[in-house]
């Protein structure tokens, strides 16, 4: 290897074997010229018996640095194999450089893509899981012989009973902190006996359908998501579907009629949890025996208030039941696909009950209810 420079002209002389092992002369060879004198580059390769990829790919960066300085080049004598080496190298170049411009999009572009990807994409396949759904729902609905009774107690007991211990507790400490704060102001003005209607209202139709709804979505919801998601991953599904049973007929129904027919009554228990904080604190704070809380209690709430919390719960059920299935059908074959689809089963299955709540407000606000 030589190079020369004549009246602006450079001659690079390529001969013998160039492997990536000598790359680092030639580098050295061609950084000793500036481009700055050179107007027009030779590359001879009459004596160049062998180059391999890498040799190859560090010349056509040197063929784009020239033309990117609008030097010419002119390619001597190359055979068959070093024309074919370097259009690889410079197809693999272009390659490169489409995949560096293809990511190099603007925010909203970025944004556009990640909202149809995962918003767009995410809600078609949530509605084809709840066509399929209410498909297998309604072929077995009229086919009492075909409930799973056994295993919509199992799962009653799993999901609803085994919840009422952290239900109770959680409503109760709510109850307890809602009332405590509450009877700090209420002293102040001596609006003492207030406190029963704040709790009656606050509890019944609010507090308890929402810490019952939070609290399912936390335990059992995480819990439909990691079962159906393991299954999943251990292929015990596609065993179902080989063998003729439906996972959904299995799995789905009854796991939603589960949580669907035993949220009202954990929101029953959640008002009665609930209350008992506030007459405690109502007693123990204020001075309101339970006698007196109990006749305002009769006076001023309105059954009303009760069965707007109580018809609430199927609602909130059936959010959380369905998101909770439906990211457990939608885990991937690794092990890490599990941790995230459940936490974006209990993350989604809050928002959307906090929305089916809002919505619930302002329609009986409305209708004056």
């Amino acid at each position: 290897m030589n190079i020369q420079l004549h009246n602006g002209k450079l001659f690079l002389k390529l001969e013998g074997e160039l492997t990536v092992y000598n790359l680092q002369a030639l580098r050295k060879l061609i950084d000793s010229f500036s481009l700055d004198l050179v107007d027009n580059v030779v590359v001879e390769c009459a004596a160049l018996r062998y180059m391999d990829s890498g040799v190859a790919l560090f010349l056509e960066r040197f063929f784009a640095q020239l033309r990117s300085r609008n030097i010419s080049y002119t390619l001597q004598n190359a055979d068959e194999n070093t024309f074919s080496t370097l259009q690889l190298a410079r197809s693999k170049m272009a390659q490169k450089n489409k995949r560096v411009e293809k990511k190099q999009q603007n925010f909203l572009e970025r944004i556009g893509k990640k909202v149809h990807a995962y918003y767009y994409n995410g809600l078609l396949c949530f509605f084809y899981f709840l066509g399929s759904v209410f498909s297998v729902f309604f072929k077995q609905f009229f086919l009492f012989q075909n409930i799973r009774i056994k295993e919509l107690l199992f799962e009653i007991n799993e999901s609803a009973i085994k919840a009422i211990g952290i239900i109770t507790l959680t409503s109760f400490l709510v109850g307890l902190v809602v009332a405590y704060q509450s009877a700090y102001q209420l002293k102040m003005y001596g609006a003492n006996i207030f406190i029963v209607d704040m709790m009656g209202l606050s509890i019944l139709r609010e507090l308890a359908p929402m810490i019952t709804a939070i609290v399912i979505a936390g335990r059992s919801g995480s819990s439909y998501t990691a079962q159906i998601g393991a299954m999943k991953i251990t292929q015990e599904i596609d065993a179902m579907r080989t063998m003729g049973f439906d996972p959904y007929a299995f799995l789905v129904l009854p796991r939603m009629a589960a949580l669907i027919l035993t949220m009202p009554l954990l929101i029953f228990i959640a008002d009665i949890a609930g209350m008992l904080g506030g007459i405690l604190v109502a007693n123990l704070d204020l001075n309101i025996s339970l006698e007196l809380f109990m006749d305002r209690f009769s006076e001023v709430i309105a059954a009303k208030h009760f069965f707007v919390g109580i018809i609430k719960g199927p609602f909130f059920a059936f959010l959380i039941a369905t998101i909770a299935i439906h990211r457990g059908l939608r885990v991937k074959d690794d092990t890490q696909s599990i941790g995230f689809n459940t936490t974006k089963s209990v993350v989604e299955s809050i928002f959307a009950v906090i929305v089916c709540d809002a919505v619930f407000s302002i329609a009986f606000t409305n209708l004056g209810i």
